[in-house]
């Protein structure tokens, strides 16, 4: 399993706002390119974004599905990419002084990605969840409808 960290300057709530808009999903998880729907409830257990991966004409229709919560503290997705790949992703966030210090985590679990090797993946997805941090702090930090009191929204 690959992990990334990143020290965020605002608060867990902030940055799980985020997360749990699904509809900004494809503003900070490289490769997802289009959200479709989200289901209602999300991210309740078993709800799913669906989206799009990649750029046209090789645009992959596919979804990710909530395996865990816990609001403010913990996001467990199922991401696929079928029929390259599925993995488990899991964002976490944890209090530090004025900040959250966020990390990200994941492993392929199916599909013919699953057997990739580790020295030719991991850099890989160390790269591609850095700048997710990154996109996602960036988000937390820049828009106004994750500021507490703020509204979610599309």
């Amino acid at each position: 399993m690959q992990s990334v960290r990143l020290t965020i300057p605002t608060t867990p709530d902030r940055v799980f706002s985020v997360l749990a808009d699904g509809w900004a999903y494809a503003s900070w998880v490289v490769g997802a390119s289009h959200i479709r729907d989200v289901d209602a409830g999300f991210p309740a257990v078993g709800t799913r974004i669906h989206h799009s991966v990649g750029g046209w004409p090789a645009m992959v229709k596919d979804d990710s599905e909530v395996l865990e919560i816990e609001p403010d503290r913990k996001l467990v997705l199922k991401v696929k990419v079928w029929p390259l790949f599925a993995g488990i992703v899991k964002v976490e966030l944890k209090p530090d002084g004025d900040g959250t210090i966020a990390t990200m985590s994941e492993e392929f679990v199916d599909g013919p990605g699953k057997f990739l090797p580790e020295p030719l993946i991991g850099p890989l997805l160390k790269a591609r969840n850095r700048e997710s941090l990154q996109r996602l702090s960036a988000r937390a930090l820049n828009d106004d409808r994750y500021a507490a009191g703020g509204s979610r929204g599309k």
